[in-house]
């Protein structure tokens, strides 16, 4: 074979360490984030925070808060330097982010801006279900909440104080309550209870599960109703005790001796039978049933509360809408001068390794400081332009939402499908009807007769408007409902309208039904 030189021009993806970081504060969410510019403050002195917000010009944002006039559609806000630079790669990463000439570097920045947008009535029908909660005085209600939190064993121990027991008595109680799972109910058997704390000793077992049968006894009488039960029908039947003594309650409680599928199933003509009951007095006790607490324990459960706080702030501003970023959520960072102005001054004097690592986590703090702000930049570009698109809903609400994609998005802002995908993942926007996660503003499209596409968002809005106007005595089934969505001129199919209601978390015709 002979040999021969030859020059090829290529393109390959080269990912920098600043690129990758880029990429992933752009994924996370404000919580995640807060937690990762905590984690840099610590592990980086040239890092702090600033208390006092300077100026935007001082950021290169000084021309953010101009307005987009109804007639100019094009929601280009003069935060161009969202994209991230790979210039000094030699690369363009077509899969994984996008990028635009670097903008200029610095020390420290407060980022905010707004958009305004004009409504147009042309086009209305997006996907994804809404994550709401509106933030208010809630936020103080649930804080004081999960501060004062009592655990369903507190509960029931300082009930227990009231009581007059033996010492072996009182330790065979606080042995149940401490066996209590979260829904308050005994999974354990007496038996198993006893054998693990007797030691294979079959006297001083039975022994136990003797003091523990009284001490159950007890347990089943205190607040809340139905604690300690062995399954659902005791947990039920514990609950039936303390209601009025009448036809229907008896009839409950013989309801609760048989399978509970059959109860599950609303099957009152069998359940008359089994239990001895009309079919009347039934129906009046599957109701009573009904208001029960199958979980009575439930209410104690410390559940992590994790108040929504939105990325982007959207409000009325005379005919358009006002995009704003979240002051509250965006980290005030800059780089520590003392340090900074060391590290130069002794820059020159050969410091060495020593020094050159000092420089590399001074440039690694500048670099925080801008993909930060590329952050919040990019996720400005993007909401100003889902709310342009989608100006309809902030008028009049979710029936006027219309069908929007990913890469419609990113066609219009010069960015990858990808990166729309990044910045739409657990961000939220607070709008006049609630605060939702960016992604519920897209969704797919359905047929209408007359040609043109409707939200699937829209029509779950119609599936649940047709439903809460149903007639209780007899519900809408998904046939009648696919043939009303027919009749406003959309093509949905009953298998689709199946699933829009389970997602709505909406029950099907059977369980609706008024009894």
């Amino acid at each position: 074979m002979k040999q021969g030189l030859s020059l090829r021009i290529s393109q390959h993806l080269a990912l920098t360490p600043q690129l990758q970081q880029s990429i992933r504060l752009l994924q996370l969410s404000t919580l995640e984030l807060s937690q990762e510019v905590g984690q840099m403050l610590d592990e980086n002195p040239f890092l702090e925070l600033s208390e006092d917000a300077a100026a935007r010009e001082e950021f290169g944002l000084e021309h953010a808060n101009t307005p987009v006039s109804q007639d100019n559609r094009d929601v280009e806000n003069a935060t161009d330097s969202i994209a991230i630079n790979s210039n000094e790669s030699g690369a363009r990463d077509q899969n994984d982010a996008d990028i635009s000439p670097e903008p200029k570097l610095e020390e420290s920045w407060d980022g905010d801006g707004t958009v305004e947008s004009g409504p147009d009535d042309s086009e209305w029908g997006g996907d994804a279900p809404a994550r709401k909660n509106n933030l208010g005085d809630s936020d103080t209600e649930a804080s004081d909440m999960a501060g004062n939190h009592e655990s369903l064993q507190d509960h029931l121990h300082r009930q227990a104080l009231c009581l007059r027991l033996s010492d072996v008595d009182r330790a065979a109680l606080h042995f149940l309550i401490e066996s209590l799972n979260d829904d308050g109910y005994l999974e354990d058997s007496l038996a198993s209870l006893a054998a693990g704390l007797a030691s294979d000793d079959l006297e001083q077992a039975e022994e136990l599960e003797q003091h523990f049968s009284i001490a159950l006894k007890l347990l089943q009488h205190m607040e809340p109703a139905g604690i300690g039960a062995r399954n659902l029908a005791e947990c039920l039947s514990l609950q039936l005790l303390g209601c009025k003594d009448c036809e229907e309650t008896r009839a409950a409680v013989a309801m609760c001796q048989q399978p509970m599928e059959l109860l599950a199933r609303r099957d009152v003509r069998r359940l008359a039978q089994l239990c001895g009951f009309s079919e009347t007095v039934i129906k009046g006790a599957i109701a009573a049933i009904g208001r029960l607490d199958p979980k009575p324990g439930r209410r104690f459960v410390n559940v992590e509360r994790n108040l929504i706080v939105p990325d982007v702030i959207v409000v009325k501003s005379g005919r358009g809408f006002k995009v704003s970023l979240n002051s509250d959520v965006m980290p005030r960072l800059r780089i520590h001068d003392l340090y900074a102005n060391a590290l130069k001054q002794h820059s020159g004097k050969g410091a060495g390794q020593t020094g050159q690592a000092l420089q590399q986590r001074l440039q690694e703090a500048r670099w925080f400081i801008k993909n930060i702000q590329q952050r919040f930049d990019t996720i400005l570009r993007v909401s100003s332009a889902i709310v342009e698109r989608q100006k309809n809903f902030f008028t009049h609400g979710e029936l006027a939402m219309r069908p929007l994609v990913l890469r419609e998005i990113a066609d219009e802002l010069g960015l990858h499908e990808s990166t729309i995908s990044r910045v739409t993942t657990a961000k939220y926007m607070s709008t006049p009807f609630g605060t939702f996660e960016l992604k519920y503003f897209f969704g797919s499209a359905l047929g209408t007769e007359t040609g043109g596409n409707a939200s699937s968002t829209a029509v779950r809005a119609l599936i649940k408007q047709f439903v809460s106007s149903e007639s209780p005595k007899k519900p809408l089934s998904d046939h009648q409902i696919s043939e009303m969505l027919k009749e406003q001129g959309i093509e949905c199919a009953r298998r689709t309208v199946a699933k829009y209601r389970e997602a709505l978390r909406i029950a099907p015709t059977s369980l609706r039904k008024s009894l």
